[in-house]
């Protein structure tokens, strides 16, 4: 059973009958940034960590906390950062969230060491995870609800847009000014989105009877410290679990059964886990976490099956490779209005159903077929993940009461974030299994591997649309006795 809706929630009749009043536009173009951001933080990076371990006389395993350090910090804290804007105000935390995120870069920028500029990129992690576990929340009290799917599919277009801008953005600002601007451009971009959510976002309301907040200071430090475990098992090694990574994953697994002792007893949890008891919300977060891990296999196993498989030079590789993040792109808002127009469950299912085609395709398809036999179901599962996630989204916060929607968020974020850690992990062992050695490895290995590798893919797909149909069964109210099924 889905967490109650309360009649006349005074958001909803904000939404309703102030529409006019408040400029829907720019509320989304806030959001639209706020989403942006947190990605573009993701991917930019990437691109200058070689320029960065020159300039900072740094080994190159060690550059890669710039990387960790704001992954860590996002998937730690996201539910956390849900759950207090919930309770302290989402504005006014999202307010503090982009001016962390703006502070945070420049300090970025600015930092003479690595560990200086690892410490900086945490703190804009920080930042970043208030933008991801709030945007969403938003949407509810400042969007019609019956333009609730075409938002969530401008925020999925945002996301995806980040992530191939980042990239081809990084590369140029390095070349033109060194690897300080990949950090420096985030500080213009987050001062407009902080203008636009002063100008456009719902004040803060609280009750004239509302009790002081209660913060689960003990659940919340546990879940950080259980999910950050997990985080670092799954990326340290890059897929080769050794001894280290085990003690790190029985660290997750005893931290999760503590803190579900913790939250048993708290009198204000941080996560009220009979919420997870709501089948729409319970199928949500599985089904979401088990397709970002096979998205997550384009990108470990993609570069490899072109470069050696395909024998595709550096060029053409990076070409094939923007395919998948421009169709996101482009996908993104007419997803939101096909959800709109035919419902978030049918369109969910419709995009589970797409996604499976397109991975059994790659693990089917002979490599004969060259690029069009790649790029092909490649574009056809970026659009079934980008219709997936606005129906899904919509779903999950669609009938969630006011008060609980910043932890909800939160936790779509954190299936989502635990799904990609998760997919470089085991993804890149599936594909790494059969191969001695990836460097001198024959282009007849690659290509096993890849097969390998989605038809795993295609089986956690298949699970995936199981469970939601399963959920979706299960959210259906009873038939009252003497009607018919």
């Amino acid at each position: 059973m889905q967490p109650p809706s309360k009649p006349a929630l005074p958001d909803q009749q904000a939404t309703e009958a102030g529409s006019a009043t408040r400029p829907v536009r720019g509320a989304l173009a806030c959001l639209s940034l706020a989403m942006l951001l947190p990605a573009l933080g993701t991917s930019i990076a990437n691109v200058g960590l070689p320029d960065m371990a020159r300039a900072l006389q740094a080994p190159f395993q060690d550059v890669q906390w710039i990387v960790l350090a704001y992954l860590l910090a996002i998937t730690a804290l996201i539910v956390s950062v849900g759950r207090l804007g919930d309770m302290v105000g989402r504005r006014r935390l999202l307010l503090a969230g982009i001016a962390l995120f703006a502070l945070a870069s420049i300090l970025c920028a600015l930092a003479p060491t690595l560990w200086l500029l690892v410490a900086a990129r945490a703190l804009q992690g920080l930042g970043a995870s208030v933008m991801m576990a709030l945007t969403m929340a938003f949407v509810g009290s400042t969007v019609p609800k019956a333009r609730t799917g075409s938002a969530m599919g401008l925020l999925g277009t945002m996301s995806a847009v980040g992530t191939t801008l980042g990239p081809a953005l990084g590369g140029l600002l390095i070349a033109r000014f060194g690897w300080p601007a990949i950090f420096l451009v985030n500080v213009p971009l987050a001062g407009v989105a902080l203008l636009l959510a002063w100008r456009y976002l719902p004040a803060d309301q609280r009750g004239a009877h509302a009790q002081r907040p209660v913060f689960d200071h003990r659940g919340t430090v546990l879940l950080a410290l259980t999910l950050g475990a997990y985080a670092l098992a799954m990326t340290l090694g890059r897929g080769h679990f050794g001894a280290r990574n085990v003690a790190l994953l029985l660290a997750a697994c005893v931290g999760a059964i503590l803190f579900v002792r913790v939250e048993l007893k708290a009198p204000a949890p941080l996560i009220r886990l009979a919420m997870l008891r709501a089948p729409v919300l319970s199928a949500g977060l599985a089904t979401s976490m088990l397709v970002s891990t096979v998205m997550m296999s384009t990108l470990v196993v993609g570069p490899f099956y072109l470069a050696r498989g395909l024998d595709l030079g550096t060029a053409a590789t990076g070409m094939v490779l923007a395919a998948g993040p421009l169709v996101a792109a482009f996908c993104g808002v007419p997803s939101g209005w096909l959800v709109d127009r035919y419902g978030a469950q049918r369109m969910g299912g419709a995009g589970l159903c797409g996604a499976a085609f397109a991975c059994l395709a790659l693990a089917l398809l002979p490599a004969s077929l060259g690029i069009a036999g790649y790029v092909v179901p490649i574009m056809l599962l970026t659009a079934s993940y980008a219709l997936f996630q606005a129906a899904n989204n919509t779903a999950v916060m669609g009938d969630i009461v006011p008060e609980l929607r910043g932890v909800i968020s939160g936790m779509l974020n954190l299936s989502r974030n635990l799904g990609l850690v998760t997919g470089a992990s085991v993804m890149g062992a599936v594909f790494a299994a059969g191969i001695s050695d990836i460097a001198s490895a024959p282009p007849a290995a690659m290509i096993g591997g890849m097969h390998a590798t989605f038809g795993v893919a295609s089986a956690l797909v298949l699970a995936a649309l199981a469970i939601f149909a399963l959920g979706r069964a299960l959210a259906k109210p009873p038939t009252p006795s003497g009607d018919p099924a």
